[in-house]
């Protein structure tokens, strides 16, 4: 029987007893003690705005092999009247995650989602007097709060720190492993802010307009960050939306967390511990590498729409090749049954933890056939080393015909696992290996098998016709699995 929202809480509360919150270490994302790989999903902006319906999305990420769910919390449902909070909704995504035995990463609609202001709460939005508007060059009232505004600032930091405190009191299983503040900030329609507060402190800075918008949503984000940890310290992040190319701030949401405005979002705001990419443009594999440096955990909330064929292969090249701690594509409780990511995920879940022991080391490579920003596959063979071999990875299937593959959707990655061994796991891609010039390379075994608690189990032996007589090691493009690879040299 399924107990209520209500109860469920009830019992967590009684039960006093409250697990050690996430946090980031050079191991990546740790969740109850022990490395974590986030397979996630964000729901849509209002799939989960009423407790009554909240359920079917729960049970859908669950049947799909979900182990977390990206979900938005509204300030202007935690705080409709100022200074009285309602966490009713907060309470309800907590126990009905629990009930599935699926973690919850929140997304804090506070001052800004995507830009705008819409998430604030009326009584924010319609005083003019006490909160002040963002305006374009022109000096048109946008609806977009300014970041310049001490009363804004006070408002927001008192609601986000009072909603962490609450946290930490309704969720001592640890249910929550990360918040990630506002939403894709960026100005609109002008580089910077033009109302009256912005230009007096932009007359008397150094900085161009994007650096000088940006250095004051980072001072804003720095403050809500402190706040919040102070009440619950949880691994929080600021994400990104995007750049086109060609655009000049304004034309796309100017001063967010993008590569060329690193320096400052990390220097004006350390309290965050990550700055993550929103990616849905095709150039993916581009995207996402400056998003992977030190001290910078590479997390991708929110990727593509459900559904988009290409998000399995992005997961398994962000995870293998930029030791990404998490993937999560847009609008997950409407992918289609069957989808290719399903599977995709099963077999990242089961091998998780040897993606763990890989973490910091050289023993492990993502493959993927990158994509450019107008959608053209780049199918070229990747050469890359790696315990000692020299690996080609092809991504035309040799055995499909062309017109019935889509290279661009093939990934795959590999993992060292000892002297001559190897774990491979994917879709569509062909391995082959270089001779030494002294030695050649022989396949001594390969066998299909699955992860099952960080052991290989062995199923098919493949030494015969599926690799081609020891020529090359494939990984079929109609499914997602993993091989154990052997080879030896003579000559």
């Amino acid at each position: 029987m399924k107990l209520p929202v209500l109860i469920l809480v009830g019992a967590l509360l009684a039960s006093g007893v409250q697990a050690q919150p996430a946090r980031i270490s050079d191991k990546g994302l740790i969740v109850d003690g022990k490395p974590f790989l986030v397979l996630g999903g964000e729901v849509g902006n209002s799939s989960v705005s009423d407790p009554k319906q909240m359920g079917p999305v729960f049970d859908k990420a669950r049947a799909i092999g979900l182990n977390t769910l990206v979900v938005p919390v509204e300030w202007d449902q935690i705080e409709p009247v100022e200074g009285q909070f309602d966490f009713t909704v907060t309470d309800a995504l907590i126990a009905e995650a629990k009930a599935r035995d699926l973690k919850l990463v929140i997304l804090w609609f506070g001052a800004w989602k995507n830009s705008m202001s819409t998430y604030a709460p009326a009584w924010v939005k319609t005083d003019q007097k006490r909160f002040t508007r963002a305006r374009s060059a022109e000096g048109v009232a946008q609806d977009i709060l300014t970041p310049f505004d001490d009363d804004l600032l006070k408002a927001d930091v008192k609601a986000f720190s009072t909603f962490m405190a609450h946290l930490k009191q309704a969720d001592p299983a640890g249910v929550v492993i990360m918040v990630q503040i506002e939403n894709e900030i960026g100005m609109l329609p002008s580089a910077r802010d033009h109302s009256d507060l912005a230009t007096k402190q932009f007359m008397v800075t150094r900085d161009t307009e994007e650096r000088f918008q940006a250095r004051s949503y980072a001072k804003f984000v720095e403050a809500m960050a402190k706040a919040g940890k102070a009440q619950y310290d949880l691994p929080m992040y600021v994400n990104a939306a995007l750049n086109r190319p060609g655009k000049l701030p304004g034309e796309y949401p100017s001063a967010g967390p993008l590569p060329h405005l690193f320096d400052i979002w990390k220097g004006v705001a350390p309290s965050l511990d990550m700055l993550s990419p929103d990616i849905y443009f095709p150039d993916f594999v581009e995207r996402m590498k400056p998003y992977s440096f030190k001290g910078n955990p590479l997390f991708i909330p929110e990727a593509h729409y459900a559904g988009d064929a290409v998000a399995s292969a992005n997961a398994f090249y962000a995870i293998g090749e930029l030791d990404a701690i998490g993937f999560s594509p847009f609008s997950i409780e409407n992918l289609p049954d069957g989808d290719p990511l399903i599977s995709a995920y099963a077999v990242l879940d089961s091998l998780a933890p040897l993606i763990h022991a890989q973490r910091g080391k050289e023993t492990m490579r993502g493959l993927k056939a990158p994509i450019n920003y107008d959608g053209v596959t780049d199918t070229t063979p990747q050469v890359f080393e790696l315990g000692g071999y020299q690996f080609t990875a092809a991504f035309i299937d040799p055995w499909t015909a062309k017109d019935k593959q889509v290279p661009g959707n093939h990934g795959a990655l590999i993992i060292q696992t000892g002297k001559d061994e190897f774990i491979v796991a994917g879709s569509g891609v062909t391995l082959t290996f270089a001779d030494t010039g002294k030695e050649r390379i022989g396949m001594e075994q390969v066998v299909e098998g699955t992860y099952e608690n960080g052991v290989f189990v062995p199923g098919k032996w493949l030494n015969g016709d599926q690799t081609h007589q020891g020529r090359h090691l494939r990984l079929p493009p109609d499914k997602w699995g993993v091989q154990r690879l052997k080879l030896y040299r003579y000559n």
